[in-house]
Order: C-alpha cells, then sequence, then structure tokens
C-alpha cells in the first residue's frame, strides 16, 4: 500500500512540474531562438522582408529604428502600390497617442490624474453600481485597472451615417464586438485588477470633448499631431479618405473599405508607417518634443497595472517585456476586423524601436514585433506568449495526460503484485 501512495504522489508531482515547465519554459523562451543569429538590422530586415513577400497577401509598411535612426523601411502590396506615407486604420494602436492627448490636458493644469473622471463630465455619467465610483480615476482609465467590465472590442459600422453619439454609444455600444453587451459600466473594484476596456477610452474621449471644448479629433489635431509634425494622421474619417487609404485587405486577398466608429480614442486612428516612426524618434534618449515633459513621459512606462506576476501596462502604452535596462519595451498593438494588424515596440532607453502596419493578416504584425522583442532582449514579449500560452497549455495538458496514464499502469500493475502477495500468504 505504501508503494501505491508513492506511486501516485510521484505521479502528481511529475505531472505539476512538467505543466510548470511548460508555462515557464513558454514565458521565458527555453526553447525559442531569435529569427536570426546576428545583432545585425540588416539582417533582421532582410529576414523579415523574405517572410512578408512570401507568406504575406495585402499591404504592408514596415520601418525599423536603430538609435533613434531609420535603419530599414519598405513596403509591399498586392493591390495597389502604397509607400510610407500611406494611411492605415490602425486599431487599439490609437489608445496610445490618446493618452498623450489625455496626459497633455495634466500637464495643461485642466484636470487632476487621480481624480474621478465623473468630475469633469456633464454629458454622460456612469450608470449606478454597488461600487465606489470615486475610484474610477483618469489614471486607472488609462491603465484599464477603473473596474470596468465592458471588455471592449468594436466592430464598427457599415456606413457613416449608422454612427452613435459618444453618450449613446457608452451606455449601450451597438457595434460591441461579438459576446460583449456594449455597455460600460463599473463592475469590478476600481483599483483592484487590470481588465482591458475599450469602453474606458471611449470615455476618456468624452472626456477630452468635455474639458477642451473641442471635437476630440481636434484637441489631438492641435495638442499632438501637428506639434508632433504628423501631418497624416487623424481621428477623422473623412480626412483620412482625403488622404488616401492603403486598401484594407481581408485574408481571402479580397479588400473593403475601412469601417466607422463612435469609439475614435479606443479604435480608429488612422495614420502612416512614417509618422508613427516620428512618434517613436520624438520619444528617443535626448529626443526633441514639446508636447510631453520627460516625466510624463516616464510614467507612460512605469508600471501601473500587471497580471499573472508581471507587469503588462503602463499609461496608455503596453509594457511587452523586460529592456533587461531596468525599464521595459513599451508601445501598443492593434486588431480590426476582417484583417488589420499593426503593432509598435519601442525602448525607451536605447531609442530602438519597430514600425509594422498592415491589413491582410490578423496576427502578422503583432508576430513580427514579438521577434523584433524577443531578439533584442532575449524576453518573451508579453503579446507573443498570449499567443503561444493555448498550445502551452495544450501540451501541459497532453504532457499530463500521458504521466497520469503512466502512473495509473505504474499502480495497477503494483496492485497486481500485491494480489498475487496475498495469494501466496
Amino acid at each position: 500500500m505504501t508503494r501505491l501512495i508513492l506511486t501516485a504522489f510521484a505521479t502528481l508531482v511529475a505531472i505539476g512540474l512538467w505543466a510548470g515547465t511548460m508555462f515557464i519554459g513558454t514565458s521565458e523562451g527555453w526553447w525559442k531562438s531569435p529569427i536570426v543569429a546576428s545583432d545585425s538590422a540588416d539582417d533582421f530586415n532582410k529576414m523579415v522582408r523574405e517572410k512578408v513577400e512570401q507568406e504575406h497577401i495585402g499591404n504592408f509598411g514596415f520601418i525599423l529604428i536603430e538609435n533613434g535612426e531609420i535603419a530599414g523601411r519598405w513596403t509591399v502590396s498586392s493591390g495597389l502600390p502604397v509607400d510610407q506615407n500611406s494611411v492605415y486604420q490602425v486599431a487599439s494602436l490609437g489608445k496610445w497617442l490618446t493618452a498623450w492627448g489625455v496626459l497633455a490636458l495634466v500637464e495643461d493644469g485642466q484636470i487632476d490624474i487621480d481624480a474621478p473622471v465623473s468630475k469633469y463630465l456633464t454629458r454622460w455619467q456612469l450608470p449606478e453600481s454597488q461600487f465606489d465610483h470615486s475610484g474610477v480615476t483618469i489614471r486607472r482609465l488609462l491603465s484599464h485597472t477603473a473596474g470596468l467590465d465592458d471588455s471592449l472590442g468594436y466592430n464598427g459600422f457599415d456606413q457613416q451615417s449608422d454612427i452613435q453619439t459618444l453618450e449613446a454609444s457608452l451606455t449601450r455600444a451597438e457595434d460591441a464586438s461579438p459576446g460583449k453587451s456594449g455597455i460600460v459600466k463599473v463592475g469590478l473594484l476600481p483599483g483592484d485588477e487590470w481588465k482591458y476596456s475599450g469602453g474606458g477610452y471611449t470615455l476618456l474621449q468624452l472626456l477630452v470633448e468635455e474639458v477642451s471644448g473641442l471635437s476630440f479629433d481636434d484637441h489631438m489635431k492641435t495638442r499632438i499631431f501637428e506639434p508632433l509634425g504628423m501631418m497624416r494622421t487623424t481621428f477623422d474619417h473623412e480626412e483620412a479618405l482625403k488622404m488616401g487609404l492603403a486598401e484594407n485587405f481581408t485574408p481571402t486577398g479580397t479588400t473593403e473599405p475601412f469601417r466607422w466608429y463612435t469609439a475614435l480614442a479606443a479604435t480608429s486612428l488612422f495614420t502612416s508607417p512614417a509618422d508613427m516612426a516620428k512618434f517613436v524618434q520624438v520619444q528617443v534618449p535626448g529626443g526633441s518634443q514639446s508636447v510631453l515633459s520627460q516625466e510624463t513621459l516616464a510614467q507612460i512606462a512605469t508600471p501601473h497595472a500587471s497580471t499573472m506576476g508581471a507587469d503588462i501596462w503602463g499609461l496608455g502604452a503596453m509594457l511587452y517585456a523586460p529592456n533587461n535596462r531596468g525599464g521595459f519595451i513599451i508601445g501598443h498593438d492593434g486588431n480590426n476586423e476582417p484583417a488589420i494588424n499593426t503593432a509598435v515596440r519601442f525602448d525607451p532607453d536605447t531609442g530602438d524601436g519597430i514600425v509594422i502596419l498592415e491589413t491582410g493578416s490578423s496576427l502578422l504584425a503583432t508576430e513580427l514585433a514579438g521577434e523584433w522583442v524577443f531578439w533584442k532582449t532575449g524576453n518573451v514579449d508579453n503579446l507573443a506568449f498570449a499567443v503561444v500560452l493555448e498550445s502551452a497549455i495544450l501540451w501541459a495538458f497532453v504532457g499530463g495526460l500521458i504521466l497520469l496514464l503512466i502512473g495509473l499502469l505504474i499502480g495497477w500493475r503494483q496492485s497486481l503484485g500485491l494480489l498475487k502477495q496475498k495469494r501466496v500468504d
């Protein structure tokens, strides 16, 4: 009987060790290799271009930045020609720039980042809940820790005429992503945990309009885009159409119009690869820009939220991985239906970065940006980890099942041995 107990214990320990090894090994990149063996920017640039030209159907804009300088730039198109000034709808990537627009109001003394957002709103308020809404601060909205449980996700509208007002969208978004209620409300204790909230950024869009007295796009233009020289960046869909948009490819290689959104701040920025490279370059160490102070830039890259023990969010920017210098690789990604995928990564300590804007694939930009992070730091990008986590769980389950079957087989044989021993006795 003692041997059976020891076998059962050993089997459980083995299953736990196997599952832990799969989880930690995946998060630490134990069985991952850099996309290129050298540290040459030219080699990385060449490898990515070859992969894109072989695998991608659609439009693709790429810029590699080393020490604040452009180290590679190119475009690929399956349709009408595109270049570095071609304009793409970049989905949630716009949240990073929205955060700059909000933080500019903080620096201008118009809002207190730690004040309840309700203090500045007259057109709409969060519906009543069991929680104290004074904890729904601007800082927490920026870092997805305000307790909003909408998990939006907007699918947009086919026609401009279908767009809701901001207030109506916050009450119930008619273009909520599948499985989401579209209702922006407090469903968790503010400040208690991180939960992604597109609705929180729609609420920040309303805040910007109420405080600045301007439309959201006009505030972003005058306070952020124009001072940074980002002249092909806008939240105005009609203006973007006049600029000339890169075609919106689907995974099958067909094209369709970009969708219209009420939730501009959360998901409908239009910009070019060249403008996003400017946005990165003004943030390099010693860079010159008059929009935000160095103290505020440092706060953007400071951990404000974590999950599963990893720091994942600053103020409007994602924290993708440690940069091995005490800070983080920061940036943002974006995904909109049917196959818009954008990704920007930036190391504030070195001035290195990567910009990828594309249509035609739902994950290629994120995948390649994650490869850049691993190539630069040897650390697995948080989003890259999330993408392969399902596979790691599957391997953990399969390996655990095999170990369980082995344990059962050993236990069965031990039981037969005990029965034989009893018969002999």
